[in-house]
């Protein structure tokens, strides 16, 4: 795979574009300018930039004031603490006050990786997606990343976007389209489905070519949008391959895989599933491949899971 950049380095890049264009358009940060790839944006548009300090809440309250006066606002911090620290301010002043803020969530799941548990966020899909009037986006490389901000900057509601640090290869084709709640399918297969959001759809989309060299059919699913969740995309899948596993740099509970499992058994569509992520017990600490190996978000651990999950079907 063709290796682009990080997609934190992408966001900046995009967002100096887009504020170009649109001198509505304003950053909001928390001391977060190098860490979010953003000094180019405060050189070239030091008017559109507003730098609160370490204060999350603060950081989100005034962007839900500019963006209530029609501002196009980005509240940009890191996702551990922003979806922590100013949860209720996202909450109340964003999600329940309808003030379309594109909170932006940098370095997050477990990319500060020897930082520790402290600087992960392995909860934010959880706790955004049980706030009512908030979308929650996840782009897994740079393609899906400029397309998100585009969508950002006129969506008519708030939205969460998440990035990580890592460099990404380039995962999709030429002429793809990207909507808001509109899974992207990779690849086609009959035997077993990876459902997978953000920075692991590599991961996934590996794995698969590991399973393709052994004659099994995988398809391949970008679900990059986890609030709305693309049903019909999924049930499809489901009812036309042999498993579906779910990958996501998040907590097992309350996240990609929750949110499957809950519309699988609604609508009584039964497929042996898998959830893959973080378990509830003490993270290991180590970089974020070293975290993603333990606990099997990488391609050779995702091509054994699939492989012991459609050993064990019906």
């Amino acid at each position: 795979m063709e290796m682009g950049l990080a997609n934190l380095e992408e966001f900046g890049n995009t967002l100096l574009h887009l504020g170009q264009q649109d001198r509505d358009l304003l950053v909001v940060t928390s001391d977060s300018r190098g860490s979010g790839k953003l000094v180019s944006f405060g050189q070239a548009l030091p008017s559109q930039m507003i730098e609160v300090g370490i204060a999350e809440q603060n950081l989100v309250g005034i962007s839900a004031g500019l963006a209530s006066t029609g501002k196009k606002v980005f509240a940009v911090s890191p996702a551990c603490f922003l979806t922590t620290r100013a949860l209720e301010q996202i909450k109340n002043d964003v999600a329940y006050s309808n003030n379309p803020v594109k909170v932006i969530g940098i370095s997050a799941g477990v990319s500060y990786g020897a930082l520790g548990t402290t600087h992960h966020s392995l909860h934010d899909y959880a706790a955004l997606r049980a706030i009512h009037n908030i979308d929650v986006v996840a782009p897994a490389d740079n393609f899906e990343t400029r397309q998100a901000l585009n969508a950002a900057l006129t969506h008519p509601h708030p939205i969460y976007i998440r990035f990580g640090k890592k460099a990404m290869p380039h995962l999709h084709r030429p002429g793809t389209t990207f909507t808001i709640g509109k899974a992207i399918t990779l690849a086609e297969g009959t035997d077993v489905t990876f459902v997978a959001i953000g920075e692991p759809l590599a991961q996934a989309a590996q794995a698969a070519q590991l399973l393709e060299a052994e004659g099994l059919s995988c398809r391949v699913i970008s679900m990059h949008t986890l609030k709305p969740l693309d049903t019909e995309t999924l049930l499809a899948a489901a009812r036309n391959t042999k498993a579906l596993i779910t990958v996501e740099e998040h907590s097992q509970f309350g996240g990609l895989g929750s949110a499957c499992a809950e519309v699988l058994m609604q609508k009584r569509v039964y497929v042996p599933f898998k959830i893959v992520g973080f378990p509830d017990e003490y993270t290991v600490t180590g970089s974020q491949s070293d975290i993603y190996n333990h606990y099997g978000i990488s391609p050779q651990g995702l091509a054994e899971t699939a492989r012991t999950v459609l050993l064990n079907a019906p």
